[in-house]
């Protein structure tokens, strides 16, 4: 039977239940008799207090499920109550008189500012957030001063100069794997240090001809300006640029906590359509055994409620993933929050656009799985539920292989320093997927393409690829592009070959067309072909994303 509450609502009336205490009294008296002790009595006291819990105290470990939930509350006596079963939720040992988990987080938070301060709090830094969320590492190999630095094997070999660094080794993080190397940078020498994507931030000489060179590069088999990853037979696998970013998005997450509520609300409201969205699933090889799925939500934002907020208006959504295989196991969960935000002038604009969330899963390649994905408005309260099967291809070794075909209106490279908001990126590419593959006349077009087991000339270390692209109208041939060498490959290692093209589509009238990309692996001589159709219509009415 479909049920009409909203996400939170579930969650709330978990959080506002009875605490537990004798004859069912509250915990916590009323603030209004006890604020004189905790607080020093005054209201904006108590505002501070609470801002700083949300905002400073567990501004790492805090979902944003609850977060949001925590800034609906309406009364001080209800936000007590949320702190305490905040941290119930997180007690390793109920049982007893003390909260081990809290008791430990603030005392990370205390070495936190005592040892990497900088310009700003010690918890505020990089460093700091790493160490509150996941405690000290098993090894840190520092480098205070930089200067002269051998490269390892695995980083290229070589000589160059580096920022002061840190490598911090940890044997295993929950949720994130085993043997997680993390580095952090100073690249400005304030003792400042960044979590680093890219082993290439710390290098001084980076952007110095001739300077620095990796033993690759001193013998003229690569270029510095176009720098690759070292060799293949000594590249580490953590080293590839998908697994750095997989380590370097999961390590700065909170920990999931199991949302039963939600999970609930998925298990009652499934085919529930009042905040229409679209999905759509892309999936690429992370190793032999995994796949890693990207599941696409798509809103119109038309189809949200905007609010004043700090002079601009903005739209909220909470969106709730849970992954479970056919024998009903969860194998991912994620709670996130989707903002979107126009001044005023603009939004005429911004309801003629889309917002999008991403999420990246790895999935083992042999099994068989279902999203129940929850999305809801946190200004109207509408919610949407989709429900779909996920069925992660394998890839056997030998056979060429490909990934999922996208076509995208925004495919460019990002810079190796991580924004805030790593959605959308694969290794160093930012990729916004079409998820009706509806385009604008004139607009760009981008085709984005992994391929697996390609063969490489063991003279150059290369792969030798002739990459044909055909669009055709009705079945007749319109346009085709054929790209060869070194031409047809944007980035490539033993593990996969990354294929990047920006479709010659500016002078295709609106129609309905199809895409045909070949594929031939001449060093292995292997071929493949792959299709995916796309619409173009007249003007610039739902391409823009938010």
């Amino acid at each position: 039977m479909a049920s009409g509450r909203p996400v939170c609502f579930c969650l709330l009336l978990a959080l506002l239940s009875s605490s537990g205490a004798p004859g069912g009294a509250t915990a916590f008296p009323h603030p209004s008799k006890t604020g004189a002790v905790l607080f020093g009595g005054g209201q904006q006291e108590i505002r501070d207090y609470f801002g700083k819990w949300l905002n400073e105290d567990v501004a790492y470990i805090i979902t944003p499920e609850e977060k949001t939930v925590f800034q609906s509350l309406t009364t001080d006596l209800e936000r007590e109550r949320f702190i305490e079963r905040f941290w119930r939720r997180r007690d390793p040992d109920p049982g007893t008189a003390v909260c081990e988990y809290k008791e430990e987080h603030y005392r990370r938070i205390a070495y936190a500012n005592q040892w990497f301060r900088s310009g700003k709090p010690g918890w505020m830094t990089d460093r700091g957030r790493i160490y509150i969320l996941h405690g000290p590492p098993d090894e840190i190999e520092s480098h205070p001063s930089g200067g002269p630095y051998q490269r390892p094997v695995h980083e290229g070999g070589g000589f160059t100069s580096t920022h002061p660094f840190e490598i911090w080794r940890y044997r295993r993080i929950e949720d994130v794997g085993e043997d997680v190397e993390l580095e952090f940078v100073d690249p400005v020498g304030g003792g400042e240090y960044r979590l680093a994507l890219s082993p290439d931030e710390k290098d001084v000489l980076r952007q110095v001809p001739g300077a620095g060179l990796t033993w690759s590069e001193g013998r003229g088999l690569t270029r510095k300006a176009d720098r690759l990853p070292p060799s293949f037979d000594t590249l580490r696998a953590k080293d590839s640029p998908f697994d750095r970013y997989e380590t370097y998005s999961r390590v700065q997450r909170p920990k999931e906590i199991k949302s039963t509520e939600l999970r609930e609300l998925v298990r009652l409201k499934v085919g529930f359509r009042d905040l229409p969205l679209k999905m759509r699933q892309d999936h690429f090889r992370l190793d032999p055994d995994r796949a890693l799925t990207s599941f696409t939500v798509e809103i119109a934002n038309r189809d949200l409620t905007y609010e004043p907020e700090a002079g601009s208006l903005v739209a909220r959504v909470s969106v709730y993933g849970i992954v479970t295989s056919v024998a009903r196991q969860v194998v991912a969960e994620f709670e996130d929050e989707l903002i979107s935000a126009y001044l005023p002038g603009e939004m005429d604009r911004g309801l003629a656009a889309r917002s999008l969330y991403q999420k990246l899963v790895a999935l083992e390649n042999r099994g068989r799985y279902r999203i129940d994905l929850v999305v809801k408005d946190l200004k109207s309260r509408k919610v949407g539920i989709v429900r779909r099967p996920v069925a992660p291809p394998s890839y056997p070794d030998g056979a060429l292989a490909a990934s999922s075909l996208i076509l995208s209106h925004d495919l460019r490279q990002v810079g190796g320093t991580p924004e805030a908001d790593r959605r959308f990126v694969l290794g160093d590419v930012r990729i916004h997927p079409a998820l009706d593959n509806i385009f604008v006349s004139g607009g760009p077009i981008g085709a984005y393409l992994q391929l697996y087991n390609v063969g490489l000339d063991q003279s150059a270390l290369a792969p030798s690829l002739r990459i044909a692209y055909g669009i055709s109208r009705r079945g007749v041939p319109v346009v085709e592009v054929v790209v060869d060498g070194d031409e047809s490959v944007f980035w490539y290692s033993d593990r996969r070959v990354v294929l990047i093209r920006a479709l010659p589509v500016r002078n295709l009238r609106p129609d309905q067309y199809d895409l045909k990309v070949e594929v031939h692996d001449r060093i292995g001589d292997q071929r493949l072909t792959l299709t995916e159709s796309f619409r173009i219509i007249d003007g610039a009415a739902s391409s823009p994303v938010d």
